[in-house]
């Protein structure tokens, strides 16, 4: 019988997960401020024919309502901001290290689950004052990679990965926190973050993965209010992809913590819906 992998353990010696992808790497350092960064940007995702694809697509989707047609990577950047084709472009090619499932894991369900909520996160930030909302850049970044911690505990453990999936499927209504606590003693939240650290993603994007769980940590201060609006987010859309329960009701307290009037949350919960929605639909067609 072979001895479990400790996973604490494990997720610091990483020699078993894979590394980011060099053209995420890339994006992830561009300085889109500059004019050569907004062209190195858009030579980079045109050599990826997947992510050109997927980028255009995107722009041309309900999603964003466009009333002009994107026929390439530039039209595309105009219709959805640079700041958005950078995040979307590295959160495809972080989700393209694995094309094949890995025991029960899915990737293409954690894909479209992370774009679900990437998308739905956009009107609770809308209707968040205009100071406080988080910066444009980390916004989608952050829904698209929150939930990498998955992929870390597929790599480390396939049969402990197979295991939860499998609790999963059977206490769906039951806290998916709880169950790997259960289970594994860790949960994919702080596998994630180490994920993050061995990618040197931004200090606050790891907090972000580390917290979106639980951001009324003290420790979580530094992800605040990005932890708290996925947080608040999953709760509003239904179960897409990946299954994950997290609760499915937004308090008063939580809402008044973003700046959110409690009375504007029946709106906002059904718009964030339908950004799932067509974010679902959006993925279906790759």
């Amino acid at each position: 019988m072979n001895t479990p992998v400790d996973l604490r353990e494990g997720i610091r010696h990483l020699d078993s997960l894979p590394a980011m992808p060099e053209i995420a790497q890339k994006l992830m350092s561009l300085n889109l401020e500059s004019e050569q960064g907004e062209q190195q940007m858009l030579l980079l995702i045109a050599q990826d024919p997947l992510i050109s694809a997927k980028i255009i697509g995107l722009s041309n989707s309900p999603l964003l309502g466009a009333s002009h047609k994107a026929n390439s990577v530039k039209d595309a950047a105009i219709l959805l901001g640079l700041n958005r084709v950078k995040s979307v472009a590295t959160g495809i090619a972080v989700m393209s290290l694995v094309s094949k499932s890995i025991g029960r894991f899915e990737p293409q369900e954690l894909w479209l689950h992370n774009l679900c909520v990437a998308f739905a996160m956009l009107p609770v930030v809308r209707a968040m004052p205009y100071k406080s909302r988080p910066k444009d850049d980390l916004i989608f970044l952050a829904g698209m990679l929150h939930d990498i911690g998955y992929l870390a505990l597929a790599y480390l453990d396939v049969q402990r990965s197979d295991d939860l999936h499998t609790r999963i499927a059977i206490e769906p209504d039951r806290p998916v926190i709880e169950i790997e606590r259960e289970l594994l003693e860790v949960t994919h939240d702080e596998l994630g973050a180490e994920l993050g650290r061995h990618w040197n993603l931004p200090d606050e994007l790891i907090d972000v993965i580390r917290y979106h769980h639980s951001p009324d940590a003290p420790e979580a201060a530094a992800s605040l209010p990005l932890a708290r609006i996925i947080h608040v987010t999953e709760k509003l859309i239904p179960s897409l992809g990946l299954r994950e329960f997290v609760g499915d009701r937004v308090s008063d307290e939580e809402w008044a913590a973003l700046g959110i009037d409690p009375g504007q949350a029946e709106e906002i919960a059904a718009q964030a819906a339908e950004q799932a929605e067509q974010a679902s639909q959006f993925a279906s067609s790759f």
